[in-house]
């Protein structure tokens, strides 16, 4: 494979790591927001949803069911996006975060958890 930095093709797991990581961490404040401050996000604010958010958001930092929690997240960005599209702010400046975050949870569907995973060792 042509690239820039051969060397670095060693640690081609880092990457999902990272990007579980910053997933997960990301999701977490989500759920924290619902959870203890009643977030003013797009979306549904009930508790039973942020706890549902805390809970794939644990899944995704720990690398337990990695790709079962990526895809759960996406559902969610997916209904957060709808959120958005119902109150007409879907060309809004906050809506590339979300497809950023969309993003990320596809690519972790397809890579799998990457380093320091406990799929890894089931």
């Amino acid at each position: 494979m042509l690239s820039l930095f051969p060397s670095l093709l060693t640690y081609d797991q880092a990457g999902p790591l990272i990007i579980r990581l910053a997933l997960g961490i990301t999701l977490a404040y989500f759920g924290y927001e619902k959870l203890i401050k009643k977030g003013t996000s797009s979306g549904s604010n009930a508790k039973s949803y942020g706890a549902v958010e805390i809970i794939i958001a644990i899944f995704l930092v720990i690398g337990l069911f990695t790709q079962l929690a990526a895809l759960l997240n996406a559902i969610i960005l997916v209904i957060k996006l709808g959120f958005k599209a119902r109150d007409g702010k879907l060309f809004s400046d906050g809506i590339n975060y979300y497809v950023l975050l969309l993003a990320m949870a596809i690519a972790l569907i397809f890579m799998g958890p990457g380093f320091f995973a406990y799929d890894l060792h089931v």
